[in-house]
């Protein structure tokens, strides 16, 4: 794993071993996402939720986004985010949660610009969690969804309606928008 491009480009960043506690994106799926949002990063706010290594989150704060809040539930997880934050000097943008996707939301002040949810595959949460997450987000906020490609996403989360998807073999990343009225 490493990061793509930016002020930490070809920084290589750490995982935990196997894929029992975390399933890196691959650098393919990674760069189709940034390119597809490669002129709406810099200047935003971004949430990595299910953070595992935070690359994603990472990956956005050296393409010149604001800042990133990064939420594991993994203890070892939150170790991981914080090496690789130091590994690429990016420490200063960020802030590290660590406990559940559903409590930080429930207590979440903040609004995002850009959300990345990529909970495990297995756990039944990511409907759940792109409802709630939609609560946190701007009014031209993206939100970006890996998942089974045999595991389709619903047409709309609250304001949100399913815009794009990206299909690498078994895995899909589902893009959100919010849908704005007229006068908004």
């Amino acid at each position: 794993m490493r990061v793509i491009t930016g002020s930490a480009r070809g920084r290589r960043l750490n995982t935990l071993p196997g894929t029992d506690v975390v399933r890196p994106t691959t650098d393919k799926v990674k760069e189709a996402v940034f390119s597809s949002i490669q002129f709406d990063i810099e200047g935003r706010r971004v949430l990595d939720l299910f953070a595992g290594s935070g690359q994603l989150g990472i990956e956005a704060l050296s393409r010149g986004a604001h800042s990133a809040v990064f939420v594991d539930r993994s203890p070892a997880c939150i170790d991981i985010i914080k090496q690789n934050l130091k590994i690429t000097n990016l420490s200063d943008k960020a802030e590290v949660f660590s406990g559940d996707y559903a409590s930080f939301l429930t207590r979440c002040n903040n609004k995002f610009d850009i959300a990345f949810l990529d909970p495990p595959y297995m756990a039944g949460i990511l409907v759940k969690a792109l409802q709630s997450v939609t609560e946190c987000m701007s009014d031209y906020g993206l939100i970006f969804c890996e998942h089974p490609s045999d595991a389709p996403l619903p047409e709309a989360a609250g304001d949100f309606t399913k815009s794009k998807v990206f299909k690498f073999g078994g895995i899909s990343v589902t893009m959100y928008k919010k849908v704005l009225l007229k006068n908004e």
